[in-house]
């Protein structure tokens, strides 16, 4: 399964776009070719990238179209986390081991992180995507909606076309632009990319060692901290400040020990590691010790039920037990949900787009309005904290 633009990697906080967005496409084509050759670009590269490409609307329709993550964590996580998934991912593991430890000796990155990825991209390599690259590029750079983001995507992929890695006719991959097993986008791939087997080329696609070796040195530039943990279940006391909770709330692992914070069938790691305590679904559910390395996931795919998600099926893999799912209030249905993120859009909270989604930011919001109107501020939105609105 792909989940799209999400995943919108490492992609910097780019600069202002070199050719307008929207308007006529070949004008744009044409502003876009003179700033690749302004950039030091071929012009044999630049307009074997260009030559055949359109947008594509299909592509425009996906972008637009996101609505699985509006799933709870209980609901996306039994239907991403199967048996028959849990024991591929485990028979990888050792067919593919030599790999997995290389990715643990030469960039700190466990095997459990980068299963968990490819499992929930592609399927483990099954399902990469049938768009052509190109056109899902040059359209998402024309649209108006984060040109700032596609268009440096455009011109690596220029770059690895003078390179041979890339072929503008005919390379498929997701509806935005990502590549491969583990779905990487251009620039990612000219900058992180490792020829994993040896071969002297890199290819995302067909080469497990270079996807997920690629993958392991991506998620090592964006802070992953080798030997430390991620995401643990966690027991947590009754009389607990649920304010306290979440994300934007760091303490050691020793002062929330000295809290009555205990880890669920295991040890909680070394009492000077920072650490959230995460609730997905409220006091109620499933319940979370987040470390750093959980934090930088989201530089991978912004989506946070997604990364919990990813985050929990990497333990699990590791030899983690299944979590306690608890009994949390009802969720809010989607239109209650946007009807909730428009008030507190009115009383001043910067919740992103009205779209249904429990994000981080609306779930940030949730919190202080919870903690504002005297109710349990576990950041989980209810019809009574609506109501109350």
């Amino acid at each position: 399964m792909r989940f799209g633009l999400v995943l919108l990697c490492a992609l910097m906080s780019g600069p202002a776009i070199a050719a307008p967005c929207g308007g006529d496409f070949g004008d744009f084509v044409q502003a876009m070719k003179a700033e690749a050759l302004a950039q030091g670009q071929t012009q044999t590269d630049i307009d074997a990238f260009f030559e055949g490409a359109s947008v594509d609307a299909k592509v425009l329709k996906a972008d637009r179209s996101q609505g699985v993550f509006r799933k709870t964590f209980v609901d996306f996580s039994k239907a991403l986390i199967s048996k028959s998934r849990l024991n591929k991912g485990m028979a990888l593991a050792r067919e593919w081991d030599n790999v997995f430890d290389r990715a643990a000796t030469d960039y700190g990155v466990p095997r459990g992180i980068l299963l968990a990825f490819w499992a929930f991209e592609t399927d483990f390599g099954a399902v990469q995507g049938e768009f052509n690259t190109r056109n899902a590029l040059v359209t998402l750079a024309q649209d108006c909606r984060r040109p700032e983001l596609f268009q440096p995507q455009v011109f690596a992929a220029i770059a690895l076309t003078g390179q041979g890695i890339f072929d503008p006719a005919r390379s498929t991959g997701a509806w935005a632009g990502e590549i491969g097993m583990v779905q990487m986008l251009p620039k990612d791939i000219l900058e992180q990319g490792v020829d994993g087997d040896g071969d002297g080329a890199i290819s995302l696609k067909t080469s497990a060692p270079d996807a997920l070796l690629s993958a392991a040195k991506k998620l090592q530039s964006l802070g992953w901290q080798a030997g430390a943990p991620w995401l643990q279940e966690i027991v947590v006391p009754n009389g607990l400040d649920w304010s306290m909770t979440g994300l934007e709330t760091q303490l050691s692992v020793a002062e929330w020990a000295a809290m009555g914070v205990k880890a669920r069938g295991a040890d909680l790691p070394d009492g000077a590691l920072m650490a959230s305590i995460l609730l997905p679904q409220g006091r109620k559910g499933p319940t979370f010790m987040a470390y750093p390395n959980f934090k930088v996931l989201f530089e991978w795919n912004k989506s946070f039920v997604y990364v919990t998600t990813a985050s929990y099926f990497a333990t699990r893999l590791e030899g983690a037990g299944v979590y306690d799912a608890g009994a949390p209030d009802a969720s809010l249905s989607s239109d209650q949900m946007m009807a909730l993120q428009e008030k507190l859009a009115a009383l001043g909270y910067d919740v992103g787009k009205i779209d249904g989604i429990l994000g981080a930011a609306t779930r940030a919001a949730v919190q202080k309005e919870q903690a504002r109107l005297g109710l349990p501020a576990d950041a989980w939105p209810t019809e009574a904290l609506l109501d109350g609105l």
